[in-house]
């Protein structure tokens, strides 16, 4: 079973209904829409328990039966904290826990490197600061676990035993075309394919399923 890590961005109001103009009505059917793809092709997910476009993803995911969620929480963060994050990793949805695990990623440090390597594939609903920074350092740690930078090469279990990136699938991102104003640049985009992962542009919850089957054919 493939594991997909969702990013996108905290601020929807600032992000989708005012930045790219998207009506709340759209953004609503769109999220069910790509929980349900996401049940129909028997994935788990894993994202970060924090308000924003991935947690309603992921709730509307449970709702309608979908399995295997996982959280990934800095818990001995001593910096910043995660007291901002307790109300979403006690979630419940239709009375059922949100979270079936929560993965210690230690620090903010390590969760903000880290996160994208828990899943298979990544899922990117959005352009911000946060998922960007997500998506580059996840390829960038990638890069050392193939060996594309022959001085520096590491296991990924040593980071933790769930990394997932690259040991079923090359690893792949799945880009939701509605909810990003332009394209992933020429220099993310080459460097991707250069460490053999693949990019999808998903201009509809039906082609995030299709590419979840292209992902494992």
């Amino acid at each position: 079973m493939l594991r997909v890590s969702l990013i996108g961005a905290g601020d929807i109001k600032f992000h989708y209904f005012e930045m790219l103009k998207i009506d709340e009505k759209s953004f609503d059917r769109q999220i069910n829409d790509i929980a349900r793809a996401l049940q129909e092709s028997n994935v788990e997910i894993v994202l970060l328990p924090d308000r924003g476009v991935s947690l309603e993803v992921a709730m509307r995911y449970r709702g309608i039966g979908g399995k295997g969620i996982y959280g990934t929480v800095p818990l001995s963060d001593k910096d910043f904290g995660i007291g901002h994050l307790k109300q979403y990793m006690e979630m419940n949805v239709n009375g059922n826990r949100l979270f079936d695990e929560i993965i210690d990623t230690e620090t903010w440090y390590k969760q903000d490197l880290t996160h994208c390597i828990y899943g298979d594939v990544v899922l990117m609903m959005g352009n911000s600061l946060g998922s960007l920074g997500e998506l580059v350092y996840g390829y960038y740690l990638y890069k050392l676990f193939v060996g594309d930078k022959p001085e520096l090469k590491m296991d990924k279990k040593r980071i933790s035993p769930e990394i997932k990136a690259g040991e079923k699938v090359p690893f792949s991102v799945i880009v939701y075309e509605p909810f990003l104003k332009e394209r992933l640049n020429y220099e993310i985009e080459s460097y991707i394919k250069k460490l053999n992962g693949k990019i999808y542009y998903a201009k509809s919850a039906e082609d995030i399923k299709q590419a979840l089957k292209d992902i494992l054919s």
